[in-house]
């Protein structure tokens, strides 16, 4: 998928509207984000679970790799107004990182695109203030026909336990998973429901 050209209309599709809708109300409710808190949302895209979060944190600095979504992003910011939110071109998978000292970091339906995923989540543990929080949603196990075209897809969702795996031997603690929500898609094999997992996890210590 190419993520630039499907920026501009990545917003009509009342599917990914309300999947990001889920996910956002997933993360208010099981972390429960604050108004003394810098948040880091991963994978931002064209901000749909950033601009649902925004009214409840201080700042979200809200990072991709995709140059159409991230200006569909600043359009957004710059009609609304909103000088908390710092949209950020960053490639993690060239090495591209951003100053850490978040209280959350969030990330939604991003980690099945990027292939080191161990290395993503070790990056998402340094990023975050003793006593951070994780919150992170993507697709339960699929058998690859979630995306139709899986160009760019490293993994076809992930099995909770290797999650789960994947959070304790990146450092993180008070791990538990979640549904999020489910997507239903139709082709002409028929319909499939996708469950998305939200994940939790807590770097150990205590917020400033």
């Amino acid at each position: 998928m190419d993520f630039d050209k499907e920026a501009a209309v990545w917003d009509a599709d009342p599917r990914r509207v309300k999947l990001a809708h889920d996910v956002a109300g997933a993360i208010i409710r099981e972390i429960g984000p604050a108004k003394d808190m810098d948040v880091l949302d991963f994978g931002c895209g064209t901000g749909l679970v950033t601009l649902r979060l925004q009214p409840l944190v201080r700042s979200i600095t809200a990072v991709d790799n995709s140059r159409g979504m991230l200006a569909v992003l600043q359009d957004k910011v710059t009609k609304q107004g909103l000088a908390d939110v710092h949209p950020k071109l960053v490639d993690f998978s060239r090495g591209g990182r951003v100053k850490g000292g978040f209280h959350l970091l969030v990330s939604s339906m991003t980690m099945h695109h990027v292939e080191d995923a161990a290395g993503l989540c070790r990056f998402w543990f340094d990023q975050l203030l003793p006593g951070g929080w994780l919150g992170f949603a993507d697709l339960d196990t699929e058998d690859g026909s979630f995306h139709g075209d899986n160009t760019g897809v490293f993994h076809l969702g992930f099995a909770r336990p290797a999650v789960q795996s994947l959070l304790n031997g990146a450092g993180f603690g008070e791990v538990r998973i979640t549904t999020a929500t489910a997507v239903r898609r139709t082709a002409e094999e028929g319909s499939q429901e996708y469950t998305v997992f939200l994940a939790v996890g807590r770097k150990p210590g205590k917020l400033p």
